[in-house]
């Protein structure tokens, strides 16, 4: 057992009062106690096979106090001076760690292991910061699996990874609007890539078509490993200029099932008719040996209305089929060719599906059919690598309540069955509380960043058992770019600040200043509201004066 030289450490407090394995209270001095979120090392015992050892637990700063019982809140301000005058306030500090666990020896041939104790620290037991090589090697995981996204919030000097292994139980990434949480995406994505990853984005606000540049717009190391997919009708905020490798993502209209056709053109199962009709129309167009689009679809079923040589019941069917056909307009993804699974997921490759400027119809059901499709390429093994799957802005795709839509069963399926395949679940969300439930509890993982919403606060402690009501009540409390991990992804929950990116960030917000400086000198106005200033601040001057 290797423990720490704590024989030129000075103590900063002693535990009191109880001691658990979980927690623990601690006095300490009123100008050196540890702040909120700092880390502590405490000497206890544990046993290591059948022997009682000593161990060096680690513990963090969830609450700090400090308390005078001769300052009262009932007290005038001159009784409250003469009472510090006197040098008799009394003061004291105290504070609660939350124990995160000790490092336990490796086994023959094994690894060293993160526990969490079993015994409870002893009141009267010295408490010391943690060095910053302890929380490395407490932190740390073997570089084939260690994906670095930040530092310790208290230590930027001691990195903080998550293994890539926990992965496999699903990850939530959720924060409010401009926490950060697409910035910290772009950094788990970048660490992924560095693995080789096979990664499937779905992206509805083209905020990850840049992956394949670096921070600056130069060329990434990874940029041949990154495509991005765009639907004709995408109105993308960036040009295949900006963006570089884009290919066309269209659905081959003559390879939807035919069960799905009428799903989506809203023909009922009952509708047997109308269904008939349908696939007549689609039996003469494959007898000719016509690609079709919808417009040979209704073309087809207006020659059956025609036929006076059909029955009167056909014709009347395929009539009503026309106005149910129509509805494939809507969508405008499909075309006389389609792009296969194949050409998405290929090994090391991230794939990055642009939906921006698409309808909601049209997103869920390029989503449903693609996240459709790679679960039978990886469950059938005919793709035998293993696939990231991110969902930005999920609570559109699976959203909770009464609401469906077409990506939700997949998803759903990809949640409850995909890590038996190799298929890993990434869900982002500024809102959690209108993600789906079930699914969202699924995420064994979660990285939360800064959220104030209260239902959204409870969304995420229901999901999770992992996150504290203290850690909780800390997110509203978070920076821009700091983020709480719990789950299978860390060894313990852990708080840090997210490192820079080496990607560029296609959803950043925008300079709101300098676009207002370059729409003033398109107007031309700059120099008249140059001497407007000059001429109110002269003014302010003269009042001044007077």
């Amino acid at each position: 057992m290797v423990l720490l030289d704590l024989s030129a450490e000075e103590s900063v407090g002693y535990i009191v009062d109880e001691g658990r394995s979980t927690e623990f209270y601690f006095a300490s001095d009123r100008k050196r106690y540890p702040p909120k979120f700092e880390y502590l090392t405490v000497r206890s015992e544990e046993f290591v096979g059948d022997k009682l050892e000593p161990v060096d637990v680690l513990a963090q700063v969830q609450r700090i106090s400090t308390l005078s019982l001769a300052l009262r809140r009932d007290l005038d301000i001159e009784a409250i001076h003469r009472i510090k005058e006197a040098g008799i306030d009394d003061v004291k500090t105290w504070g609660v760690a939350r124990v995160l666990g000790y490092i336990s020896p490796a086994s023959k041939g094994g690894k060293p292991r993160v526990l969490l104790p079993r015994r409870a620290v002893i009141p009267g037991q010295p408490i010391y910061v943690a060095p910053d090589h302890f929380l490395k090697r407490f932190y740390e995981y073997p570089a084939s699996e260690a994906l670095y996204i930040g530092n310790l919030i208290t230590r930027p000097k001691v990195p903080a990874h998550i293994t890539i292994n926990g992965f496999r139980r699903h990850l939530a990434i959720l924060a409010q609007t401009g926490a950060g949480k697409s910035y910290l995406t772009g950094v788990l994505i970048e660490e992924l890539m560095a693995h080789g990853a096979t990664i499937l984005i779905v992206d509805p606000h083209a905020d990850y078509v840049l992956l394949n540049q670096t921070a600056d717009g130069g060329k990434h190391e990874f940029s041949d490993r990154v495509t991005v997919f765009q639907n004709p009708e995408s109105t993308s905020r960036y040009s295949q200029k900006d963006i570089g490798k884009v290919e066309s993502y269209t659905v081959k209209l003559a390879d939807v099932p035919f069960d799905e056709l009428c799903s989506i053109c809203g023909i009922g199962k009952g509708y047997t008719n109308i269904q008939d009709a349908l696939q007549k129309a689609l039996d003469r167009l494959k007898k000719q040996g016509i690609v079709y689009l919808v417009e040979d679809i209704e073309d087809a079923l207006k020659s059956i209305v025609q036929d006076e040589e059909l029955e009167r019941k056909t014709r009347q069917s395929a009539q009503s089929a026309i106005k149910y056909v129509r509805k494939l307009r809507r969508l405008r993804v499909f075309s006389r060719s389609g792009v296969p699974i194949e050409n998405i997921l290929q090994p090391c490759q991230t794939s990055v599906i642009d939906l921006s400027g698409l309808e909601s119809q049209s997103t869920d059901y390029i989503v449903s059919r693609l996240l459709n499709d790679s679960f039978t390429a990886v469950a059938s093994k005919s793709f035998d690598y293993p696939v990231f799957l991110v969902v930005e802005e999920a609570h559109n795709f699976i959203p909770a309540g009464e609401e469906r839509n077409r990506s939700l069963p997949v998803i759903r399926r990809i949640a409850g069955e995909g890590r038996k395949f190799g298929i890993f679940l990434i869900v982002i969300s500024q809102r959690p509380g209108k993600i789906h439930a079930d699914t969202l509890s699924q995420c064994n993982s979660q990285i939360v960043l800064k959220i104030t919403n209260p239902s959204d606060q409870t969304a995420i402690a229901n999901s999770s058992e992992r996150l504290s009501e203290e850690l909780t009540n800390d997110l509203p409390g978070l920076n821009v770019g700091e983020a709480v991990i719990v789950g299978e992804v860390t060894r313990s929950p852990v708080m840090i600040k997210v490192r820079t990116r080496r990607t560029r960030e296609g959803g950043a917000d925008i300079d709101v200043v300098s676009r207002l400086r370059k729409a003033r000198k398109a107007a031309g106005i700059d120099r008249q509201l140059a001497k407007d200033r000059r001429q109110q601040t002269r003014m302010k001057g003269r009042f001044s004066e007077v």
